[in-house]
């Protein structure tokens, strides 16, 4: 049998273990990426392991999450960012200058390479052909280091396409009729891997698009073959140096295969409040909007706010409607400013946000109470948008814009007769005066750290596990649950202190409180917790007010690395329905722990109120098992540096 793509890629990359299906893996990364988000925290991890410079073949830090400046907290995190990244050999890219996806595709990008972001979105990369996996900041700080990066060998799903989209048919519908089909918890522990005669007539940008979302499936990542189509954007991007041509074996083995009929697809569309919720356009159609927001990593390319400017050119948009439209990056918005396409925007009404991550993460453009929101991003998360009792829907920019115009939900097929084809350019407008190189002088360099940057939590070693059930929450709970993303708390991503006294604020806000007065204690919850971002605060946080152990009947990938990392205990219910028997202030106890966590798989709990005993399963791998015993990641590399 012949290899995956996945596999041929993992297979040159890999350092420790066999590319058997559920074992873990340890894997060189080539490049790394930050946001301004995640990243303080990821380089004062960086700066603790006392390495000079990176030994990546590329690393990126991004401003691209905290543009507003209300205060000084996101100027000193960029100051600071910008200078640790010139001392220590990672190139940065300013604001204003797009998104972390959008430019490291554009400009960083390279098949075949490994790519680990601190952004859950990071699998945009396999756009290009990359094995581009989003983790918590820790982790990217390890790799680099010069660390390896350490997964669970997936399995791999062939998502075979054919056919080809009709008009005002996208790249944003055949993903959402993947999350129609799999579900936000079908990608778990899987890589997606596309293939078919579809594929050739879908572009660098739409492919990204897809692979973006993969997110949203909790897949380890998305990935498209480098092929023809691939050269050709590279070679536009004036990189055609750093194209290879990589395919699956024609006889490659997948564990499961998926075929979507390009051809047979329609507007879809995701409803309130789970980027799986998703229905037809037709079928929920005239719904009234009031706010429209059109960009993001997920559709913010050049192609899709080109498509967008034709369907509005000429026209005006809806009076009851505020349209927004956010450049995936500078190279964007310059070729929409030179070609006329972003004066037909502005006269039809739409405002132009900068080059910015902005309403996708909650900063900025919060819509008004009750409000509906179309928006073109990736998540439709309760709240997310930055006001609780809005609904927001996920559409594709063609449905998006139509909609402008008539007001209500509309769908694009409407518009059948209006020719809305772009071709890709033969040259994109390449200029990367907002990327900083390095400095060649790095001991000259000092890095600028403002007061609202303080030191990031740290466990100590494992000893003793009890307390009580501080809260028990429901399924699918995100991280934006867990640590709330919001104008408001995002220029305090520096400041874990601050940030702890909002924790699982949106599901109980006693929460922080209870939990400081009780010195610390358990967390409860349903199926596929920590689903969402990669945002490590969602394990900082609970670790500076003191839990211990996190129980759920299931974890997303990324948060459960996150929890290990700080040495939380991810513990799995081995019996979902003793879930039900557990109650808030309820004082649990897992005795022995010590031992338990050094020698087992399954640890008894005991429920000390209502004289019950739990089994629960620790799915670890011997080296995270050590991590847990000394109180996670950062702990064991210091120890292993006495060695």
């Amino acid at each position: 049998m012949g290899l995956t793509l996945t596999e041929k890629i993992l297979k040159a990359h890999l350092v420790e273990g066999e590319l058997i299906r559920g074992n873990e893996i340890g894997i060189r990364i080539d490049q790394t990426l930050t946001q301004d988000s995640t990243g303080t925290m990821a380089y004062l991890q960086f700066e603790a392991m006392d390495i000079d410079t990176v030994r990546t073949k590329c690393s990126v830090a991004y401003i691209d999450h905290n543009m507003l400046q209300q205060g000084f907290e996101n100027a000193d995190d960029h100051k600071y960012i910008q200078t640790v990244a010139y001392k220590h050999g990672i190139y940065f890219s300013k604001p204003g200058n797009g998104i972390c996806h959008q430019v490291h595709v554009e400009r960083f990008g390279i098949p075949g390479q490994t790519l680990l972001g601190s952004d859950s979105h990071t699998p945009t990369g396999g756009g290009i052909g990359m094995i581009a996996i989003g983790a918590g900041g820790l982790d990217v700080a390890v790799a680099m280091g010069g660390g390896t990066y350490y997964i669970t060998m997936p399995h791999v799903v062939n998502i075979e396409l054919t056919g080809k989209l009709k008009p005002f048919v996208s790249a944003k519908d055949i993903i959402l009729e993947v999350l129609r089909r799999l579900s936000v918890k079908g990608g778990l522990g899987k890589v997606i891997e596309y293939t078919g005669e579809g594929i050739k007539h879908l572009t660098v940008p739409e492919r990204a698009t897809i692979t973006n979302m993969g997110a949203e499936l909790g897949a380890t990542t998305s990935i498209f073959p480098s092929d023809e189509v691939t050269e050709r954007f590279l070679k536009a991007q004036d990189r055609a140096e750093v194209f290879t041509k990589l395919m699956p074996d024609n006889d490659a083995a997948y564990d499961e295969k998926i075929v979507i009929h390009l051809d047979e697809l329609e507007p879809l569309v995701a409803l309130p409040h789970s980027p799986d919720l998703v229905k037809a356009v037709k079928e929920v159609a005239g719904q009234k909007v009031d706010q429209i927001a059109i960009g993001s990593c997920t559709n913010g390319s050049y192609l899709d706010l080109m498509r967008v400017a034709k369907i509005l050119k000429g026209k005006t948009i809806h009076p009851e409607v505020s349209l927004v439209i956010s450049p995936g990056s500078k190279q964007v918005l310059t070729m929409l400013a030179q070609n006329g396409a972003l004066a037909d925007l502005v006269a039809a009404g739409a405002r132009i946000l900068e080059s910015g991550c902005g309403p996708c993460i909650g900063m900025g453009q919060a819509p008004a109470t009750d409000a509906v929101s179309l928006r073109t991003f990736n998540r439709n998360f309760k709240g997310r948008c930055g006001t609780t009792s809005a609904s927001v829907y996920l559409v594709s920019p063609e449905t998006a814009a139509v909609s402008a115009l008539t007001g209500v939900l509309t769908s694009p097929l409407e518009n059948g007769d209006l020719d809305i084809a772009v071709e890709m350019p033969q040259t994109f407008v390449v200029n990367d005066n907002m990327v900083i190189k390095p400095s060649e002088h790095p001991e000259t360099v000092e890095v600028v750290r403002g007061p609202n940057i303080k030191p990031f939590p740290l466990n100590t070693v494992l000893e003793t596990c009890e307390g009580k059930v501080l809260i028990k929450v429901g399924d699918n709970i995100t991280t934006d649950h867990i640590m709330p993303s919001n104008a408001s708390l995002l220029p305090f991503r520096s400041n874990v202190p601050y940030l702890a006294n909002f924790c699982l604020a949106p599901c109980d806000q006693e929460f922080p409180k209870r939990a400081i007065e009780q010195g610390g204690g358990m967390i409860v919850g349903g199926d596929n917790y920590g689903q969402g971002s990669s945002r490590e605060h969602a394990a900082l946080a609970p670790l500076q007010l003191g839990i211990k152990a996190v129980i759920t009947k299931s974890f997303a990938r990324i948060h459960k690395a996150n929890l290990i990392n700080s040495g939380i205990l991810p513990l799995v219910f081995e019996n979902p329905k003793d879930y039900e028997t557990i109650e808030v202030m309820d004082e649990l106890e897992i005795p022995e722990v010590k031992k338990q966590v050094a020698g087992k798989d399954r640890l008894t709990v005991i429920n000390k109120t209502k004289n019950l005993t739990y089994t629960v399963k620790l799915e670890v791998s011997d080296r995270e098992r050590k991590m847990l015993l000394l109180g996670g990641k950062i702990n064991r590399i210091k120890e292993l540096a006495k060695r």
